[in-house]
């Protein structure tokens, strides 16, 4: 694909921008330009009177995202959505998205939009990777995730005239989430933009400088580069060999990683400048090594033979660095067929260029990797191939959200108990209730991918037994069984008896301790309590409240109390309760009464205050 996407007409003839989109573009047909077109006009329409911060129109940025995606040749449909992928922020609709194209854009659309605003929060390698492989959760259509990476390129390439701090944090998005992502998904010109651009803001200096060194005697480097080129073509015929010789331009990150590791000023380099040589067999490429040292005195230690000791991950290549003209000059020789492994099997080259980094796929998901690639060459449609290959990328695992944007990964059955651990021991030991994507769910209940957890706690709520048998993972199983053993006396002698395994999958998930003769939620929430009187002298105090009515699972006329024992009122959040006699028993989430209420999850309903 290519860097640039500037369209030279007025950015205000929403026409004459469209003809020289379809211009540089034409592969497309007539029927796809005439549906694109129509896209084009909806955009246009919604959006006529919006500007962007820079002052062009807004409708600029989506034909620009989807200049950068037919840059690639990909297919209409995914040139629509590009179009439309933010619409229904600007007065467009998904149903009249899915009435004018059809439910394939539309999802793709409104999927689109929901990652564009998850809000994303690098903290570290891993939390980056966990953001990534939580887009592909959310991704049923791979071009949901080539859409999303040239939304972000096109904001990285005119965020200029953004303040200092905002440049910051999207450079450090871009570097963390979106390089990343877009070498996995084969975007390797888009890899480098990425990289180029956060530098640029992240490290204005370090930019700047490898950029004044680069740009120094560009046209006699060309020529230097140009007789190398020659002289390799010249030898190659002279031994019968027919070769591909290609220039290995360094993008500015490549060469900042570079210098950060070896410690060095850029000019001190070797591999600043590169020649790649493609030929058609192995024993061709050690044909050419002997031809290129014929040629030039080879630099001790600088040869390396990846092709007889492939790397873990299979990449292979003869890797040498001689002196030209009192210069070093790296070359690579490989196949086509190993050149086509590691540019567009993604792995390969990816992971000889991070050797030391933490933020590596592990070996057994190369191969899935590799047919990401294949399906986007092959199908991009195939969405049950996709659906497939995500769940094999997933594995057991599932990523949700915390309010914040962080990101925890879970095994996969997970509640939000042990999302409660996972964040930390204390937030584990005091919840009382879970909220995912603002609505009230059981603590048994297994999370799902991409939900925003909210957890609810009490500092007099505790461990228990109940929540024992409910979690998943290790560290929440440990934590409440050393809480236990610590705090219940009978715990450990009910443990022996076999009566508290902790392996099994309760329904209870109350913050106190679950008493197993309790009298029910009836009892338990309707029992009179006795009211303090007020000291000598003093009189009550009266606070009042908003008379709110509560619904229950959205219905008005439903019979309903307000539970004695936490005196719930607006705009507490609240639970219900279906009782034996007295209807819906209305609690506060975090009232201990409810938490202790034996199976209440079984009888518990969706309630809220009437709007």
């Amino acid at each position: 694909m290519s860097t640039k996407s500037i369209f030279s007409s007025n950015v205000n003839d929403s026409q004459s921008l469209l003809q020289e989109f379809f211009a540089a573009n034409d592969y497309l047909t007539s029927e796809e330009k005439s549906q694109i077109s129509k896209a084009w006009d909806f955009l246009v329409t919604c959006t006529s009177t919006e500007t962007r911060s820079s002052g062009e129109p807004y409708y600029i940025h989506p034909l620009r995202v989807a200049h950068i995606l037919a840059q690639n040749k990909l297919d209409s449909d995914t040139i629509i959505a590009a179009l439309l992928h933010s619409i229904n922020q600007h007065g467009g609709t998904s149903e009249q998205v899915k009435e004018l194209f059809g439910q394939n854009i539309a999802d793709i659309t409104d999927t689109t939009n929901k990652i564009l605003n998850i809000p994303i929060n690098t903290k570290s390698i891993h939390q980056s990777d966990a953001i990534r492989k939580m887009f592909f959760a959310m991704s049923d259509d791979v071009r949901v995730l080539f859409i999303t990476l040239a939304d972000r390129l096109d904001r990285m390439r005119n965020i200029k005239n953004l303040r200092r701090e905002y440049q910051v944090i999207i450079a450090e998005a871009a570097i963390g989430v979106w390089a990343p992502l877009a070498e996995r998904m084969g975007m390797q010109a888009e890899k480098n933009e990425f990289e180029d651009l956060s530098l640029k803001y992240t490290n204005p200096d370090a930019f700047q400088q490898i950029k004044a060194i680069v740009s120094q005697k560009s046209d006699e480097r060309a020529e230097y580069l140009g007789k190398a080129t020659s002289a390799i073509y010249k030898a190659a015929e002279k031994a019968g060999l027919k070769v591909q010789i290609q220039s290995r331009a360094k993008h500015f990150y490549s060469i900042y990683q570079k210098m950060r590791k070896r410690n060095k000023e850029a000019g001190e380099l070797f591999d600043l400048l590169a020649l790649r040589i493609l030929c058609q067999t192995p024993a061709e490429c050690y044909a050419l090594v002997g031809i290129v040292h014929s040629l030039w005195k080879p630099l001790d230690g600088r040869f390396k033979d990846y092709i007889a000791m492939p790397k873990s991950n299979g990449y292979q290549s003869l890797h040498t660095t001689v002196m030209c003209e009192g210069k070093p000059l790296e070359i690579q020789i490989r196949t086509v067929d190993m050149h086509n492994m590691a540019e567009h099997g993604i792995a390969s080259h990816w992971l000889y260029k991070k050797g030391t980094n933490r933020d590596l796929i592990e070996e057994d998901k190369l191969d899935i990797m590799n047919r990401l690639q294949a399906l986007k060459q092959a199908s991009l449609s195939d969405d049950k191939s996709f659906s497939e290959l995500k769940d094999e990328l997933l594995g057991d695992e599932i990523y949700v959200f915390t309010p914040k944007g962080d990101v925890k990964k879970l095994r996969a059955g997970a509640t939000a108990i042990d999302f409660a651990y996972a964040i930390h021991s204390d937030i584990g030991e005091k919840i009382v209730g879970a909220k995912a994507d603002g609505k009230i769910i059981p603590l048994n209940r297994p999370l799902k991918n991409t939900q925003i957890i909210e957890i609810i706690t009490n500092p007099q709520a505790h461990p228990t037994e109940a929540q024992l048998n409910v979690v998943k993972t290790t560290k929440a199983h440990q934590k409440i069984h050393s809480w236990l053993m610590a705090n219940d006396p009978t715990f450990s002698e009910r443990l022996a008896a076999g009566a508290g395994t902790g392996s099994g999958g309760g329904a209870g998930s109350g913050a106190g301790s679950v008493s197993t003769s309790g009298t029910g939620a009836d009892t338990a929430s309707d029992q009179p309590q006795k009211k303090r009187r007020p000291k000598k002298g003093i009189p009550p105090a009266t606070i009042s409240y908003p008379d709110k009515k509560v619904l229950v699972q959205g219905e008005k006329n439903v019979l309903y109390n307000l539970a004695q024992c936490c005196h719930p009122h607006y705009p507490d959040l609240i639970m219900g309760y279906v009782t034996r006699s007295k209807g819906v028993s209305i609690h506060k989430a975090d009232c201990i009464i409810y938490q202790r209420i034996p199976n209440k999850d079984e009888r518990s309903v969706q309630v809220e205050w009437e709007k």
